[in-house]
């Protein structure tokens, strides 16, 4: 694949969907209450983050995720095939790392369903925003 032939834009606007949908996904509307109880993090201790960090950070993760897939679709998808990919990459790969983590170290189902709720969400997002757009 030839990095000439990425669209950026496209990319930086995936990266973005992703990133409005972890703020809906985490918020109060969604699952932000069950997410924050069934981690342990209080409104007080999120306060505590330096949450321009975080979401800086979060935000160029994201960045590095669209820029991957983008890499793995390549410049013949279409906005099904980057949707299906999306999602196998999210579901299959990213889901279910979580799930070998969440099963050794012991968390909930809820938290694991949380989680990769939102990447596989989130992949299959990016992933027909690249396909329909290169």
């Amino acid at each position: 694949m030839d990095i000439s032939t990425l669209n950026f834009l496209a990319i930086f606007v995936s990266a973005l969907s992703s990133f409005v949908l972890g703020g809906l996904w985490y918020s109060p509307l969604l699952f932000g209450k069950t997410w924050m109880a069934e981690t342990g993090i209080t409104e007080e201790t999120a306060k505590n983050k330096n949450m321009v960090n975080v979401f800086g950070l979060a935000f160029i993760a994201s960045l590095i995720i669209a820029f991957n897939l983008a890499m793995f679709l390549g410049s013949a998808s279409t906005l099904g095939t980057g949707a299906f990919y999306g999602f196998l990459a999210g579901f299959g790969w990213v889901a279910m790392s979580f799930a070998i983590n969440d099963l050794f170290e012991q968390r909930s189902f809820k938290l694991l369903a949380i989680n990769a709720g939102y990447h596989t969400v989130g992949f299959t997002l990016m992933g027909a925003i690249l396909g329909a757009w290169h």
